[in-house]
């Protein structure tokens, strides 16, 4: 069950609307917001206007979004029309907490009539606009877009730039941004050039303060985010869990190779390290010609009385905590240590941290990991402890518009295996059975 749900949250419901002309990141704030929200077990779902009106229109050019063409207004008022029904569906039949509507909502009376709808059904309207004239940042964000978005897949280049500039071109004849003085009954949140500025107007209840707290820590700049667990360890070597072993021999010579492999993904960029406090971390890091940090707050799951066992040891020991952990792992707590679920819970300043920062590489556990790479690739929480996260591989990510582009490098050097299927506790990858084995680059 969700943590928080409608009436664990003051009862309240909310939509966020979003608000500004193409190419200001809106659906990318949209889909870190869900992202975030979802992580921390709030029920969230963005409804993207233009998906529907693929469903009609799959790759029109710009004059289809001229205010003066009668047949494109018509599909988009249709499309929004349906992603509005889908939404209000969403919170009865589904019991939504936070819905987001992502389009340009560009005109006040397009707000208005969401505002009157939202109110009748008593749910709380959110307005972010996101509002930019940061040429570069635009143009960033229309290349992101021409790379992405299924609107422009298989078309040139240069045919997708220049059309987009034209789509934005014609929004900007009705566009209305919001202000203070005309919108000062609304509940809003203004983005200016990303957060250079940011406008809070009438911010009322705990899901909107958390919704706001969480945006005022985002940029929406072209970026990468590195993870690796720690090479090899002697724990894992001999099976145990937890503790604080040292570096095996396979772990040191990743450590000594990951340098190598960081500087071919990175390129001459500069990256801060951060680590756990635990010494198979700060050993994997040690080669990196890189500023380090430590968290605690990365270090591995607690496993509390179990710490140092095998997973036969716990099966043995510990039979109804076995059972219960594979039942459900997400919720488990061990004995005296952490479930999952609480790992979240501390990561979270951490995740506010990689999305205020640029150029980190996260050197840390298995378990820790599982929870950060979920966030990122919005991957349910029942799923993720069951996600394989392989030793010695750099995970390179890159958070988009339309998703999150994932790289594996694999770095050619042997480890054992430390994961568990349910109901075992044989350690083994069976490739039938872990997701999420695309992407993979070796680099011997």
């Amino acid at each position: 069950m969700p943590v928080y749900t409608v009436s664990h949250v003051q009862n309240v419901r909310v939509c966020v609307v979003m608000v500004g002309l193409p190419a200001r990141g809106k659906s990318l704030l949209a889909q870190k917001i869900v992202r975030y929200l979802s992580w921390l077990s709030i029920k969230a779902k963005c409804f993207n206007v233009g998906t529907y009106r693929r469903q009609t229109a799959s790759q029109p050019d710009a004059s289809f979004f001229d205010v003066e063409n009668p047949e494109g207004l018509a599909v988009r008022v249709e499309a929004v029309n349906k992603a509005v029904a889908d939404m209000m569906s969403w919170y009865g039949d589904e019991a939504g907490v936070v819905g987001i509507l992502d389009a340009t909502n560009s005109t006040r009376v397009r707000r208005a009539w969401i505002l009157k709808l939202l109110r009748e059904n008593r749910i709380e309207p959110l307005f972010l606009e996101s509002w930019c004239d940061d040429s570069e940042l635009i143009m960033n964000n229309i290349l992101d877009v021409k790379t992405t978005s299924p609107d422009y897949a298989g078309k040139a280049p240069d045919f997708a730039v220049s059309d987009f500039l034209a789509r934005i071109a014609n929004y900007e004849k009705v566009y209305e941004t919001l202000d203070m003085e005309t919108d000062k009954d609304l509940t809003f949140i203004k983005l200016i050039n990303v957060n250079a500025q940011i406008i809070i107007n009438k911010i009322e209840t705990y899901l909107e303060s958390r919704i706001v707290y969480y945006v005022m820590n985002l940029h929406i700049k072209p970026r990468a985010i590195w993870l690796s667990r720690h090479g090899e360890s002697m724990y894992n070597v001999s099976g145990q869990i937890g503790g604080n072993a040292d570096l095996s021999p396979q772990g040191w010579a990743y450590a000594k190779k990951l340098p190598q492999i960081v500087a071919d993904s990175v390129g001459p960029g500069e990256l801060t390290v951060w680590t756990s406090t635990l010494n198979r971390t700060q050993q994997t890091a040690s080669n990196l010609p890189f500023k380090k940090l430590q968290w605690k707050a990365l270090d591995e799951l607690d496993a509390g009385a179990c710490d140092g066992l095998t997973y036969q040891q716990i099966a043995e020991d510990f039979p109804e905590d076995f059972k219960a952990r594979d039942d459900d792992k997400y919720e488990y707590r061990y004995p005296g240590g952490e479930s999952y679920r609480d790992v979240v819970i501390r990561l979270e300043p951490i995740i506010m941290e990689l999305e205020k920062n640029e150029n980190i590489l996260i050197v840390t556990h298995q378990a820790v990991l599982r929870c950060i790479y979920a966030y990122f690739m919005n991957i349910p929480q029942e799923q993720s402890p069951w996600m394989d996260i392989p030793l010695h591989t750099l995970i390179k990510l890159e958070p988009r518009a339309f998703g999150t582009m994932v790289e594996k490098i694999k770095a050619n050097i042997p480890a054992v295996s430390t994961y568990k299927e349910k109901g075992t506790f044989e350690l083994g990858v069976d490739d039938a059975k872990v997701n999420d084995v695309k992407n993979i680059i070796t680099r011997a």
